[in-house]
């Protein structure tokens, strides 16, 4: 027996692999599945509602159809969970808010839960984030705030923190996230996994509360390249993808130019960024700089959209059910509302001079290298950080690296760095729109060479 029923212990290629050959079936891989949730996440509350019935339900009919002779998807048996901003038939699509918590249960599935589920995956509940995805610590006053799997005092990150502590704790081997100013990449950072912001577009945001604005995807998160870059696929619709499978994970980083961004990303970090982002340097043999165009500009004019975006479908809301909201997210959003729409539109032209800029960048490297945190996981609560020896303000600084990156439309991987001993932190990997492959690639070498890796978190058992 594989250890597909070991508390988080197989990858969800392995799970899958081991269904398909009948060494398990995917009711036995749900219920463990269930008990891991029911055993640890009362500790770490990356989970805000489940569906039990379900999801056994579906297992019984996947053993069903197996014993019948059909084909097993690619994800055959794979438990997984979506941020609470994607609908799941049978939950209520809250996005962390207490102004939806007594909504009535969605009736459908967000295309990218229908996706998965024609892979064979079996999703298993909503996961925890902050309110509307407004911060960047999942510390939700509705739901509790999540906890970091490598050490319960701190912070996962956000705002998809549940996705990203579920994974850090072993519970499921996929999650889905969403990723707008660095929702994806920065709690993958904190918790050390793998999360990808894919180019914007290519995963469906049918069936997601909130969606619609310029900035925002959704995108995977797992604890090995091999899932991610399946599940990636999956979600793209690629009909090859069983069969292709990790094969282009094998095809090495030869003959791309990888590059370390200069400037910007080389400051305002501390020595855990700064290490993990010189180790993997060293390790890829990466020397050349390359300046990133106007970072400062960037990240303030992808701030400045979000938040005009953000704030559009909340304005019936801010008026009538102000009182739920919790304060700090009511305060941003009417901050949001009552920005001027000439900082918008100039925002937007900004932008389209920058992506022409960043294409321009593009000519001469692959995939550039550049810190996804610039401090590993605070303490839960925490206001300030001391970044070079200067205190900041914690949720704005937690996205320093990823924030100029968002109204790119480029993918950007968050890869965890192996550093035994310490908290995890993560780099990002930056490409072109539609090379997520070229990320893969890179981050398959740095997992290959043992400086990325995800372990499961000790603290959460």
């Amino acid at each position: 027996m594989i250890d597909a029923l070991q508390p988080g212990a197989a990858p969800a290629f392995a799970i899958a692999a081991a269904v398909r050959s009948g060494e398990v079936t995917v009711a036995a891989v749900i219920d463990a599945a269930l008990e891991r949730i029911a055993l640890h996440d009362s500790a770490i509350n990356a989970f805000i509602a489940l569906i039990p019935e379900r999801a056994r339900a579906r297992s019984r009919q996947l053993d069903a159809l197996h014993r019948s002779g059909a084909p097993f998807g690619p994800l055959a048996g794979v438990p997984f969970g979506v941020k609470a901003m994607i609908d799941v038939a049978g939950i209520t699509t809250t996005a962390g808010s207490a102004i939806y918590r007594d909504a009535p249960a969605s009736a459908r599935d967000a295309d990218v839960v229908r996706a998965l589920e024609a892979a064979g995956a079996v999703c298993v509940g909503a996961l925890n984030m902050d309110e509307f995805g407004m911060g960047g610590t999942t510390e939700n006053s509705c739901f509790g705030p999540t906890r970091n799997p490598h050490d319960l005092s701190r912070t996962p990150g956000g705002s998809s923190g549940g996705a990203a502590a579920a994974l850090a704790a072993g519970i499921v081997p996929l999650t889905v996230g969403g990723d707008g100013l660095g929702s994806i990449r920065l709690p993958a950072s904190l918790c050390g996994v793998f999360g990808l912001r894919p180019t914007r577009g290519v995963v469906s945001d049918i069936g997601v509360l909130g969606a619609g604005g310029s900035i925002s995807t959704l995108g995977p998160m797992a604890r090995n390249v091999n899932d991610l870059a399946l599940t990636h696929r999956v979600l793209c619709g690629d009909t090859d993808a069983h069969r292709r499978g990790g094969d282009a994970l094998t095809a090495g980083i030869a003959g791309l130019r990888l590059g370390i961004a200069a400037g910007y990303f080389g400051e305002n970090m501390d020595s855990d960024a700064r290490d993990a982002v010189e180790r993997v340097a060293k390790a890829l043999s990466i020397t050349r700089s390359v300046a990133f165009p106007e970072p400062r500009r960037a990240r303030s004019a992808a701030i400045v959209i979000n938040a005009a975006e953000s704030a559009t479908d909340k304005l019936h809301l801010l008026r009538t059910r102000l009182d739920g909201f919790d304060p700090g997210t009511a305060d941003r959003f009417l901050a949001h509302a009552l920005l001027p729409a000439q900082w918008y539109l100039q925002a937007q032209r900004f932008r389209a001079w920058h992506n022409a800029q960043v294409r321009e960048m593009f000519a001469d490297v692959d995939v550039l290298l550049m810190p996804a945190t610039p401090c590993a996981a605070p303490p839960i609560g925490t206001a300030m950080l001391r970044i070079d020896g200067v205190d900041v303000p914690t949720g704005p600084t937690l996205g320093l690296f990823t924030q100029p990156l968002a109204a790119t439309d480029c993918p950007s991987l968050s890869v965890p760095v192996g550093r035994p001993g310490h908290l995890p932190i993560g780099v990002q990997l930056f490409a072109p729109p539609h090379r997520e492959e070229w990320l893969f690639r890179v981050a398959a070498r740095l997992e290959e060479i043992g400086v990325a890796t995800a372990p499961v978190a000790s603290a959460a058992y």
